[in-house]
Formats: C-alpha cells, sequence, structure tokens
C-alpha cells in the first residue's frame, strides 16, 4: 500500500517557527520605556485571569489526537455485455448454436475473453462444458464424458507422419494441427510428426489396462486417463514428436526445438499445452509438454493472454486431481 498523506500531519518541525534577532538585546526591565497606566492595568487584568483559569491534568494533555479517516474511492464498475444480460438471448449466438458453429458461437459472445467471463459469471445457460461435441468441454478425473463412450460424427485423418495407427482428429483439429507444422518448419523449428490422435473408448481400455500392468494404479492414473475420461477420445487431442529427421518418442518431445516453438506458439493454432507441469495439482497428471490440446483460436488467445495453465482454472472448475472413487 502506497503512504498516505494527511495536510498538517507528520514532522513539521521548523515549518511555522518565527526567527528570532541574533544580535539584537532584549529591554532592560528597569531602563525600558514604562507603560501607560491604562495599558499597565489591563495586562494586569489579563495576568490575573490567566493565573485564575483551570489548569488540564495530565491525562488530558496525554490525550493523542485523533487518528486521520482514510477515505476510500471506490472504482467504478465497468459492467460488459456477458454480465448485464444474457448473451444467449443474442439472435447471433442463437443462430450460431443451431447450426452448431462453435467458432460463430465464441464471436457471438464478444470473443474468447467475454466468452469465458460469461461461462465463469454463470450467464451462459445455452454453453455446457460437459458436452463433448463443443471446442469447450472440460473433461477430466471427476468430469467423466457424456456419454461415457463418445465417439465423435466425423473424423479426419492428421496430415502429419505418424508413429502409431491412431491417425485421425476431428477434421478443425487435423487442419489446425496441419498448419500448426507448417509454420513451425517454415520458422526453422523442424518437422513435426503425432503419436496419437482420436482414440475411442475401447482403444484407452486397453492403453490404461497397458499402464496398470506396467506401473501400477497410482503411476497409471498419473500418466494416462481411464477410459471415458480421456481427451483423445474426444478427437481434440493429440501426441505430438520431433521428426529430425525420423520421428522420436513422445517423452522427448518437450526437450527439442520442435517442443520450444510448441509451447510458445501453439496458442496461435488454436491449441493449449494441456498438462503442464505448474498445473498437476489441479489436473493430476504429470507434465505432458506433447499432449496438446484444442479449443479454437478465441479461446486459446484468451488463455494465453490471461496467463493461464489448466482448463481447469480457465473457466472457473475445481481442481480434480483424483478420481472420485
Amino acid at each position: 500500500m502506497e503512504d498516505m498523506f494527511y495536510p498538517g500531519w507528520g514532522d513539521n518541525r521548523g515549518m511555522y517557527s518565527v526567527p528570532q534577532p541574533q544580535h539584537a538585546a532584549p529591554p532592560s526591565p528597569i531602563h525600558g520605556p514604562a507603560l501607560p497606566i491604562g495599558l499597565a492595568v489591563t495586562a494586569l487584568g489579563i495576568l490575573l485571569s490567566l493565573a485564575s483559569a483551570p489548569v488540564a491534568s495530565s491525562a488530558e494533555r496525554e490525550q493523542p489526537m485523533p487518528e486521520p479517516v482514510l477515505v476510500q474511492e471506490v472504482p467504478s464498475v465497468q459492467v460488459g455485455a456477458t454480465t448485464a444480460a444474457d448473451p444467449c438471448a443474442e439472435p447471433a449466438v442463437l443462430e450460431a448454436i443451431a447450426s452448431a458453429d462453435d467458432a460463430a458461437t465464441i464471436a457471438g459472445f464478444g470473443g474468447g475473453e467475454s466468452f469465458r467471463a460469461a461461462v465463469v459469471a454463470g450467464n451462459a445457460p445455452c454453453i455446457s462444458l460437459d458436452d463433448p461435441s463443443h471446442v469447450w468441454v472440460v473433461v477430466n478425473k471427476a468430469r467423466p464424458l457424456a456419454p461415457i463412450d463418445f465417439a465423435p460424427a466425423s473424423l479426419a485423418d492428421i496430415p502429419l507422419p505418424m508413429t502409431t495407427g491412431s491417425s485421425r482428429a476431428r477434421a478443425d483439429v487435423a487442419e489446425a494441427v496441419g498448419s500448426l507444422a507448417a509454420a513451425a518448419e517454415a520458422a526453422g523449428a523442424g518437422r513435426i510428426g503425432a503419436n496419437n490422435g482420436y482414440r475411442s473408448y475401447d482403444l484407452q481400455v486397453r492403453t490404461h489396462a497397458a499402464h496398470v500392468d506396467n506401473r501400477g494404479q497410482a503411476d497409471a492414473d498419473a500418466a494416462s486417463a481411464r477410459a471415458g475420461h480421456s481427451e483423445h477420445q474426444t478427437g481434440l487431442a493429440l501426441d505430438l514428436v520431433a521428426c529430425s529427421p525420423a520421428c522420436g518418442e513422445i517423452d522427448a518431445f518437450g526437450g527439442t526445438p520442435q517442443g520450444a516453438w510448441v509451447a510458445e506458439h501453439a496458442w496461435e493454432h488454436g491449441f493449449i499445452v494441456r498438462y503442464e507441469e505448474v498445473g498437476t495439482a489441479v489436473t493430476g497428471y504429470k507434465p505432458e509438454a506433447w499432449h496438446l490440446r484444442y479449443v479454437g483460436t478465441e479461446l486459446a488467445a484468451a488463455y494465453h493472454h490471461g496467463g493461464f495453465h489448466t482448463l481447469e482454472e480457465f473457466f472457473g472448475l475445481p481442481a480434480a486431481p483424483e478420481y472420485p472413487h
């Protein structure tokens, strides 16, 4: 807090002292000029009245000065459309939702940050963070997919070198990651491939079971989502690898030029790095520099510029580091 200044307070020593003559001698009580009789009588009366005045007690003399009252200026609050009214009633939003156009829906709210603010404020009844068909879905250990065996309506091939057979994603995700990889190579960061895109419920059952067999339940739950709780099942997530020229393992991606470039620029193409080390206490997963989650360019920009590190914090949701049972 900044120091407050109150006029008349503080150390004012020397500010109001009257300068005294340095060389003039005081008038002699014997040889000085005599006062006229009238003035002398008046002076004597003043002295007698002062002598008879009540003397303040020591307690009264020691009473502290009253504390200054700090008057705080209340800032004015700018109320935007996202809190003043229901944005879901806007014709542009209703039309976008009817046509299942996520980008147009977010634009109808006024952009990514306005969309986020409306959701956090509980002022977006037409938006469900549980709906896996939208880019704003949040799935974690406490928020399973509904239905549990959800599958995207359509998928497209990921236009990157692949190291597994899970080579598809939603069409908008496939297009965006192709743009990301092209931009990384043009910037001199190197070639980017992918390890995994969409994984079905059944494939996730097998994937998680393999982790449990290899490392035990606790470690498996920190490295692999249980079926029905995986972002890969939405078609919105994929794992990247660096190809220089051969494609490596996902675990090595964070230490490569490609990994560094993605960490800095993924948001420009609609992606976030979903599992950062700083967010482990919230997500319950070990850091995964290779795991990208598509949220669209508007939400990715709001996420990046807002300094967020988990989708849970971005949308004002509680942490979910453990499965409920």
